[in-house]
């Protein structure tokens, strides 16, 4: 009897052991990754969140793991957020973000998660350059042109976007409160179906990136206006900024960042961070970023954290102004 109590005693221990270090294990920074990383992208593959999710996935293997990209799309990218909160706080569950997710919690009344308590902001990785740009039956070359048009016949120009309280969307609404114009949104399902539309002239104008807008622009199948970036684009240096036009005050610019779920160990998130530094200042990655209309980033922790908190109230601003709700 003795003896069965020993060896029942032997294998409670071990039991315990066993659990014990099956539930310190994912929290322990020192050997991050020793397993594949999951790196979620809330789009379809093949658009703009997919090409810089390459970029940083191959930064990221860089640590000695593979990473899985997973594409999760839907719900103006809040189904990609929900599932990076489902995750284990370890670090093998990594978000990328576009500008949605700071424009979500004003956008839709009821989340499945707290933007703001649960997820930490690991880099504000990039900024995308858009360029407003309209079918080239529209009688307007310039910004100046299109406005006045606008204004001489209000809602009389359809603009584009990838769907209600996109960025796009909201990049419309705040251009169009500053030109004091007003123009008839239609919404798409994405920013493609919006551009296709656009190319064959069934709508005006649109904001739209562009990686995604240049070749067409070359081709003059549309013309470009202004881009949103600070400075003109190498590729495109014919092409004014919003600033150069007197709207200093205009930001049509997206973004994308990385994130993971908060209670995620701080060495682990740091570690990250400075992954996505590297990355983004590694030249041939900048080079190649630059020749899409993006701006390489790669902000510190406490860069990132309160670059978000100011795109959470900006873009809330920008939702109440424009009376938008998706319940």
């Amino acid at each position: 009897m003795k003896k069965h109590w020993r060896h029942s005693k032997a294998f409670v221990t071990l039991v315990f052991a066993a659990v014990l270090g099956a539930v310190s294990f994912p929290a322990c920074a020192s050997d991050y990754p020793n397993r594949p990383i999951t790196l979620i992208i809330p789009a379809v593959a093949g658009g703009i969140l997919d090409s810089i999710g390459r970029f940083v996935s191959h930064g990221m293997s860089k640590m000695g793991q593979p990473v899985v990209v997973q594409y999760v799309p839907g719900a103006g990218g809040s189904l990609g957020d929900a599932a990076v909160v489902r995750a284990a706080p370890d670090g093998y569950t990594v978000g990328m973000v576009a500008s949605s997710h700071a424009i979500n919690p004003a956008l839709y009344s009821h989340l499945p998660f707290d933007t703001k308590r649960d997820f930490i902001n690991v880099s504000h990785a990039v900024d995308l350059t858009n360029i407003l740009v309209v079918h080239q039956s529209v009688p307007a070359n310039t910004l100046a042109e299109f406005i006045a048009l606008a204004k001489k016949e209000p809602s009389a120009l359809s603009c584009g976007s990838a769907g209600n309280g996109q960025s796009n969307h909201l990049s419309l609404e705040m251009f169009s409160a500053e030109a004091g114009v007003k123009l008839q949104h239609v919404p798409y399902k994405g920013s493609a179906a919006a551009l296709n539309d656009l190319l064959a002239g069934v709508i005006s104008c649109m904001f739209v990136d562009m990686l995604s807008s240049k070749q067409y622009i070359a081709a003059g199948s549309i013309k470009a206006l202004a881009v949103t970036s600070s400075m003109r684009q190498p590729d495109l240096p014919n092409i004014p900024t919003f600033a150069e036009l007197g709207m200093k005050d205009f930001s049509g610019s997206s973004w994308l960042g990385v994130v993971v779920r908060t209670g995620t160990p701080k060495e682990i998130v740091e570690k990250l961070n400075g992954v996505m530094r590297d990355v983004m200042k590694d030249p041939e990655v900048v080079q190649k970023l630059t020749s899409m209309g993006v701006v390489p980033v790669g902000s510190s922790l406490a860069d990132s954290q309160a670059f978000m908190e100011e795109e959470i109230a900006r873009y809330g601003q920008a939702v109440k102004a424009a009376g938008l709700k998706i319940d």
